[in-house]
C-alpha cells in the first residue's frame, strides 16, 4: 500500500510513498527494493537539492496526516555492492543507486556513510530524537544494515 503522487517537472513524474508506524510492517532493503519493482517502480533515486525538498514535503504531508508524530526511517535506492573497500575514504564513492541512475547528487548526515556492514540507505525521519551533531535526525542519509526494517 502507499500513495501515489505525481509532478510533471522532475525525470521521475510519478512517486508512491508507504510509512508504516507499525512496526511489523516495515521491511528491510531488498524486500523494499522488490515491492517497488513489483510494482513497476524503483526505489527513490534524488538527483538534486529541488527533488530532495519535494520529497521532504511529501514526508510532511503524509506522516502529518497519521496518527500523531512517529519515528520510522525511509529507505532510499541509494546502495554499495560489495564490500573490498568499505573501510576506506572511497568507500562514499562506491555507492550507487539501484535504479541505475548517475546523479552524483549526495544529502548525507553529519560524519555518513559510515561504511562498514552498513551498505543501505534511508533518509532519516526521527521527529522525537534529540538532534545531534548535523541538527535533528530529517531527511538527511544515513547508511545503515540491509536488514533493518524501515
Amino acid at each position: 500500500s502507499g500513495q501515489k503522487v505525481c509532478y510533471g517537472a522532475f525525470k521521475h513524474s510519478c512517486y508512491k510513498l508507504a510509512y508504516f508506524q507499525d512496526l511489523s510492517r516495515r521491511v528491510g532493503f531488498q524486500e523494499a527494493r522488490q515491492a517497488c519493482e513489483m510494482d513497476g517502480g524503483a526505489l527513490l533515486s534524488l538527483e538534486s537539492e529541488a527533488e530532495q525538498q519535494l520529497i521532504e514535503n511529501m514526508l510532511q504531508n503524509l506522516t502529518r496526516s497519521g496518527s500523531g508524530i512517529s519515528d520510522g526511517d525511509f529507505w532510499i535506492g541509494l546502495w554499495r555492492s560489495g564490500d573490498g573497500l568499505a573501510t576506506s575514504s572511497a568507500c562514499p564513492d562506491l555507492y550507487q543507486w539501484a535504479d541505475g541512475s548517475m546523479s552524483p547528487f549526495r544529502n548525507w548526515y553529519t560524519d555518513e556513510p559510515s561504511c562498514g556492514s552498513e551498505a543501505c540507505v534511508v533518509m532519516y525521519h526521527q521527529p522525537t530524537a534529540n538532534p545531534g551533531l548535523g541538527g535533528p535526525y530529517l531527511y538527511q542519509w544515513n547508511d545503515d544494515r540491509c536488514n533493518m526494517k524501515h
